[in-house]
């Protein structure tokens, strides 16, 4: 990690009072009453409306211009500050992996313990009964391993608590056997197969329809 002067930066916040803002947005409130009043009888209205389309067109854009010189140097500072944050509090984010990974690690193998003992005693324990039932008494006594206590499932110490918690996950192994309400359609799949293929091809089950658009191109 490098060390880098300490910096300010001014950075323009407040669009409400830029006169090219405000200019730009009275025009915006002209255009949306021309619309809201205009009426399309004959082929000049149409030119006149789209005439009115293509200032829009260039109207959003400058407005844009005008929205990154505010959003950009903000956005840019915000990352760069995110990014050295991010980098410093890493090692933190990688112990806390580690340790959790371990304690889960170390559960996992006392519970095995105790399962593989509890499995001995359980099967000791068959034989026993076995044996009572083909003889009527048992030879010797059954020795049963002392099944050490289970790995606690809550920790508390001076400085915090720590305690397991089930997190239940699905794993699809089987599509074909979902039942149907969990078979959720892949749009973006159908729409681009919907644009690839429009009413030349079938899919069961979908309708493939047109809805055009309006494509306004500003000179």
């Amino acid at each position: 990690m490098t060390e880098q002067n300490e910096s300010v930066a001014i950075v323009k916040v407040n669009p409400q009072i830029d006169l090219a803002v405000i200019t730009l947005y009275e025009e915006s409130c002209k255009l949306l009453n021309y619309a809201e009043t205009r009426k399309i009888t004959t082929v000049e209205d149409l030119k006149a409306t789209v005439n009115d389309t293509a200032i829009i067109s260039r109207l959003k854009r400058a407005i844009e211009d005008k929205r990154k010189e505010y959003t950009v140097p903000i956005n840019d500072h915000l990352k760069a500050i995110n990014a050295a944050f991010q980098e410093y509090t890493a090692p933190l984010v990688q112990a806390d992996q580690i340790n959790r990974q371990k304690q889960t690690v170390y559960k996992d193998e006392q519970d095995a313990i105790v399962a593989e003992q509890e499995r001995i005693n359980a099967m000791r324990l068959e034989a026993a009964q076995a044996e009572m039932k083909l003889k009527g008494e048992l030879t010797e006594s059954v020795d049963l391993i002392e099944v050490q206590p289970a790995a606690p499932s809550i920790i508390r110490t001076d400085l915090g608590t720590s305690s397991y918690v089930n997190r239940w996950k699905a794993e699809v192994v089987d599509f074909a056997l979902l039942p149907d309400e969990y078979k959720l359609p892949n749009m973006p799949m159908l729409n681009s197969a919907a644009r690839s293929y429009k009413d030349q091809r079938t899919i069961p089950g979908v309708r493939i329809y047109n809805e055009p658009d309006i494509r306004m191109s500003a000179r």
